[in-house]
């Protein structure tokens, strides 16, 4: 009976155990996608020139004659955040995962450059399920997210990455 007890104990123990460890790496992958989005949003928004505009509102005609339509910058009107949302999480597999020695953390770093320099992979792992699960991740805070992430971009907001990945601003 004694033997029984333990070996349930040390059961559900181990149980713990792996059901925590799930719960960290999941997180880490969940944090790992939020501030590549936003890495990726960053840059692709930086890639338009600044000075195209584009004209968006209502373009009927007022009463008095007029029309309501405005002309911001086509880098962050909420047309081009959307279409760059689309295509976003494709650039996950671009990333690869790299464990620091000392907290056994996980964090996700480009392996491919943008501009074609070299970059050091001496302690990045590349593997496709850690692409998938990234691509998966950042798929699923856009869905849940896509109003805030175009609200933070449609503006030069600060702190973009401490605002939309804290852990209590992203419902996943």
């Amino acid at each position: 009976m004694g033997l029984q007890v333990c070996v349930v104990f040390l059961c559900g123990l181990l149980s713990l155990n792996v059901f925590v460890h799930g719960a960290r790496q999941s997180q880490d992958i969940k944090c790992g996608a939020c501030r590549a989005l936003v890495d990726e949003m960053e840059w692709a928004i930086s890639q338009i020139d600044p000075k195209k505009m584009i004209q968006t509102g209502s373009f009927r005609i007022n009463p008095d004659g007029s029309q309501s339509i405005k002309e911001v910058p086509l880098a962050r009107s909420e047309g081009n955040l959307l279409e760059l949302m689309e295509e976003v999480c494709e650039r996950m597999k671009d990333y690869g995962e790299r464990v620091d020695p000392a907290t056994q953390r996980k964090t996700y770093l480009r392996h491919t450059s943008r501009d074609g320099t070299s970059m050091d992979l001496s302690d990045v792992t590349l593997d496709s399920r850690v692409s998938a699960s990234l691509k998966f991740a950042c798929e699923t805070i856009v869905e849940r997210n896509e109003d805030e992430i175009i609200e933070f971009f449609s503006h030069e907001t600060d702190n973009v990455k401490d605002r939309l990945c804290k852990p209590e601003n992203r419902s996943l």
